[in-house]
């Protein structure tokens, strides 16, 4: 049986039973395996209690008044910040109905009333050491900044890193699930990436390849959208090929690059550059760049063009 760590903080584990003498027997043993624990009497209270300080896992009663275990769990899984906890469901109900349920709306495990101690803590600590493998893979991909999202075979979320939460605020449904065009991009099995238009972005999801348990892992990449060069003209009074060589610029093209797209000499692509530079009162690729985006987009010129 998997126990807390000595040289590490003990787990927490949150019991949800609106019976006292179920919390008061769990409670004990699980304080005797070396965890921390918390309790609620409620699915509300857990849900509120979860949101003040998140713990390692969830062992929820199904059947309580009020906001039943179901409801609570899918209330969790639809919570960017809070599906990542392994949900263990504890129940009289043995239909398999019933168990079915608890997996769809999110659970990791169902164990049956009366419930056996040494079950329930040999299946905890199991969900916590594959919790444990994920959130060490989420540490280094956050403390590496990138936008990394991992998402289970129904398409949703099981984490996702800061910068992926942020940017995938307006695409999740209210499930926290991928939409449709983007779940059937995944299952086409392509190595290609996806685009995700925006009003001033586009999402480009790629792979990233399996992860523990079957998730699929997608690197997110955020890409402004770039003014096409007649509007640059309109915006900037540039010329034509000024407003296309930054157009490929601000693209993050090479002058060599833009070159080859504009059949024109890498010195040459330079020489419109040192004249759109001086058009825009700018010294950088980067600062002609934002200039290009924002005043592209809005269609208002720089006050000394």
């Amino acid at each position: 049986m998997t126990q807390p760590s000595t040289t590490e903080a003990p787990a927490v584990v949150m019991i949800v039973d609106d019976v006292p003498a179920n919390l008061a027997m769990l409670h004990d043993a699980l304080e005797q395996a070396g965890y921390r624990v918390r309790v609620a009497t409620s699915g509300v209270r857990a849900l509120e209690s979860v949101q003040l300080e998140p713990p390692d896992l969830i062992l929820l009663d199904a059947v309580m008044p009020g906001l039943d275990g179901f409801e609570t769990c899918r209330r969790l899984k639809s919570d960017l910040v809070t599906r990542h906890i392994p949900v263990l469901f504890m129940t009289g109900l043995t239909d398999s109905d019933d168990v079915v349920r608890g997996f769809e709306c999110g659970g990791a495990d169902y164990v049956t009333k009366p419930v056996r101690t040494q079950e329930v803590l040999a299946r905890i600590g199991a969900h916590l050491s594959n919790a444990r493998v994920m959130a060490e893979a989420q540490q280094a991909a956050d403390a590496a900044g990138d936008a990394i999202v991992a998402v289970d075979v129904d398409c949703r979320v099981r984490w996702a890193t800061p910068l992926a939460r942020r940017w995938l605020g307006d695409v999740l449904d209210a499930d926290a699930r991928l939409p449709a065009a983007l779940r059937q991009w995944l299952g086409r099995n392509l190595d290609s990436s996806f685009n995700w238009p925006g009003v001033d972005r586009r999402l480009v999801f790629s792979r990233l390849g399996a992860a523990r348990g079957g998730d699929r892992r997608l690197l997110i990449q955020s890409q402004v959208h770039v003014p096409e060069p007649a509007a640059l003209m309109r915006a900037l009074k540039l010329t034509q090929r000024e407003a296309e060589v930054l157009h490929w610029v601000a693209l993050g093209k090479t002058n060599t690059e833009v070159g080859a797209v504009l059949e024109m000499s890498p010195r040459t692509v330079n020489k419109h550059l040192e004249h759109i530079f001086q058009k825009l009162s700018v010294e950088t690729r980067t600062a002609a760049t934002t200039v290009a985006i924002n005043k592209g987009r809005t269609g208002n010129a720089p006050a000394d063009a």
